[in-house]
């Protein structure tokens, strides 16, 4: 579904993806680079480097269309109709069944093969 305003393009969407790139390779390079800090300060550097990667991304001309289909996906889950508690019940009851009874089937389908190869084979 195409929407109705389309999206431009920044001239410096790729300048903004090389900050975003360079951001992640920091967390990374200095996470291993402070591998004998506390494990609490690597994770915090790493998230925080994360979150303002993210945050610049989500300024981009893709990152901008990330945000429109989030807030979509949103709007059609909330239209969904969901099944009731007595219909979820039932069709789990039926699933189970059916696979008890394939299992069933396929165990014994298994046991006339492997006595019927123990005939064979001596």
């Amino acid at each position: 579904m195409k929407h109705n305003a389309e999206v431009q393009e920044s001239r410096h969407d790729g300048l903004k993806w090389a900050v975003v790139v360079i951001l992640l390779v920091l967390a990374v390079v200095g996470n291993t680079y402070f591998a004998d800090m506390a494990i609490l300060y690597r994770v915090l550097g790493v998230v925080a480097l994360s979150v303002v990667a993210a945050l610049v991304a989500l300024t981009t001309a893709k990152g901008r269309e990330l945000l429109e289909l989030a807030r979509n996906a949103k709007k059609e889950i909330q239209r969904v109709v969901w099944p009731t508690r007595p219909e979820t019940i039932q069709t789990t009851a039926i699933v189970l069944v059916a696979v008890l009874v394939v299992g069933l089937v396929l165990w014994l389908i298994d046991t006339l093969l492997g006595w019927a190869m123990s005939g064979v084979i001596g």
